[in-house]
């Protein structure tokens, strides 16, 4: 049987049918305000997450900050300088920095070319460690004002560590001089032209090329050894560290006859003073070469070591000595000693020699050496045998008599006050002053010396007359003056003995006394400083001791 076809009609409530169908079994779609609520929702359950997270943290965080921080102790993983300091209080990281820092200062370091060496402590240049500054660092490692970053810090540091190097000073000025003398000693130098005069020449020497020091690199690697060297490996293993100072090659500078010229030019003055506030100027003698630059520069293109150029001199008109009274108005002191003018050939060394002295001034803080003011006692200067002091016995001797300069101008240097640099008596007692007052002399080895220490320059002025040696020192009086006097006292008398000398020229029994002998003694001598009649001080200058002079007979058989 043929089946029936189904009607429209009948579709469409079959359609109808599977659609209500799908409706009850797919469910509905949320609304979009119901989406945002279910967001919100979600989020907040993830802030109130983060955020007792982070209240852990943040409970966490100021608990191991506040454990480190009251523990008063450096933090772990600190170092100084390879020096541990962990778990160290400020006062115990310093003792033990010290001890440490200190041997490292104290362990030399060698300094050495090809052809010389040497050594370089670095208590020489002041170095010297910060130690309180680095500890002061050390300590402060996780304790800033930021809780996190402090415990950031703290975990970091004893995670990696965390070493400190002190900050260092030195002495620069120190340093360049050292650097300036190890390259003065090296041999190979390079020695740069110089010059001098002699007489009326100026000598002009020509420099040599040489060697030098790389002075910024050789400061800079003695710096760096100084910080990096390990001490106590260097103990262990008696190995100084090494520095090969560093050296380059240098050419002398060529002869600058423009620049030699500006430095010799000069024109003469003549010696002034100014008053109120007083002051003394020297006399500048003129200089100024006696050619041309160019005849000079001509003279100099030569290929020679050594080079002539001729000066021209011109006096002052008027000399420091030249200045009268006016410039030294008072007489600060004077001193005399009487001597034999019947004696032609001592009287005439003493007169020599004062005239040497006569009229120098001397400026405050200048001193005066008798040796380099007279000069060498020679045959060519004038001076003439006469009697000295030699092995106890009275001889000839050339510039017989001079001390009795020198005694009379240390007296007269005493009196007005003026410092006594050097001075020292003789082997015997003198006729012309008292034990205690003689300064004695001898060229080369034995010099009396003084400084002006006043405050105004001084005028020394001398003279040997009809039997008279006299110094007198002027100047400007000070706002005190005092009046200044030696005082010999005898401490002990040393006895003398006689010698006897065989003579067959004399009679049997006869005897001829060649040398009349005299004790010696012990002398101490005082400075006694007054204001007036009124004692200020009195202090010993000078224990001296005199030996006796013996005396020599001949004896007939």
């Amino acid at each position: 049987m043929a089946k029936k076809k189904k009607t429209t009609k009948e579709k469409e409530i079959k359609k109808e049918e599977h659609k209500e169908l799908v409706k009850v079994k797919t469910p509905e779609k949320p609304t979009l305000l119901e989406q945002a609520e279910m967001k919100q929702k979600k989020n907040l359950f993830i802030i109130i997450n983060v955020v007792i997270i982070l209240i852990l943290i943040g409970i966490f965080s100021i608990i191991f900050a506040f454990m480190n921080v009251t523990r008063n102790v450096i933090i772990n993983g600190v170092s100084i300088k390879g020096i541990e300091v962990s778990s160290l209080t400020m006062q115990q990281a310093k003792s033990k920095i010290e001890e440490a820092l200190g041997i490292e200062l104290n362990v030399p370091i060698k300094l050495q070319t090809n052809e010389y060496e040497t050594t370089l402590n670095t208590n020489q240049i002041e170095f010297n460690y910060n130690i309180s500054k680095a500890i002061e660092d050390a300590y402060a490692i996780g304790r800033k004002d930021n809780i996190i970053k402090n415990n950031y810090e703290i975990l970091a540091t004893a995670l990696f560590g965390k070493e400190i190097m002190p900050e260092y000073s030195y002495n620069e000025d120190t340093l360049n001089y050292i650097v300036d003398s190890i390259e003065s000693k090296i041999p190979g130098l390079v020695e740069q032209a110089s010059y001098y005069r002699e007489g009326e020449e100026l000598v002009i020497i020509s420099g040599k090329d040489g060697i030098s020091i790389d002075k910024n690199k050789f400061q800079t690697e003695i710096l760096d050894t100084i910080v990096k060297q390990d001490a106590i490996k260097i103990l262990k293993e008696n190995k100084l560290a090494l520095i090969q100072i560093p050296i380059k090659d240098k050419k002398a500078d060529a002869i600058n006859i423009d620049k030699i010229y500006e430095e010799i030019y000069t024109e003469p003055k003549d010696a002034y003073y100014e008053e109120n506030p007083f002051k003394i100027f020297a006399e500048v003698e003129g200089v100024d070469f006696a050619i041309s630059k160019e005849e000079a520069k001509q003279i100099v293109s030569a290929n020679a070591e050594e080079y002539k150029i001729p000066l021209k001199l011109t006096p002052a008109t008027k000399t420091i000595n030249d200045i009268g009274t006016e410039a030294f108005p008072c007489l600060l002191s004077t001193f005399t000693t009487r001597y034999d003018a019947s004696n032609i050939n001592r009287s005439k060394n003493l007169e020599i020699a004062t005239n040497k002295i006569n009229g120098t001034v001397l400026m405050p803080g200048e001193e005066f050496s008798f040796n380099k003011v007279v000069g060498k006692r020679t045959i060519e200067e004038g001076y003439k045998d006469a009697k000295i002091y030699q092995d106890g016995q009275v001889v000839d001797g050339l510039a017989g008599g001079i001390c009795q300069i020198s005694s009379t101008l240390y007296n007269a240097v005493v009196k007005a006050n003026l410092e006594i640099v050097e001075r020292r008596n003789h082997s015997f007692t003198t006729s012309y002053v008292p034990a205690g007052k003689d300064a004695t002399v001898v060229y080369g080895v034995i010099d009396f010396k003084f400084k002006n220490t006043r405050t105004y320059p001084v005028k020394i002025a001398g003279s040997v007359n009809s039997g008279i040696a006299q110094f007198d020192i002027h100047g400007i009086a000070e706002q005190i003056e005092y009046t200044v006097d030696l005082v010999p006292v005898v401490t002990s008398s040393i006895p003398y003995n006689t010698q006897t000398i065989p003579d067959a020229s004399l009679a049997p029994g006869q005897q001829v006394v060649v040398q009349a002998g005299h004790s010696g003694c012990k002398v101490t001598t005082y400075r006694e400083t007054k204001i007036g009649d009124k004692l200020v001080s009195k202090e010993v200058v000078s224990t001296d001791t005199y030996q006796p002079m013996k005396t020599i007979v001949r004896v007939g058989p």
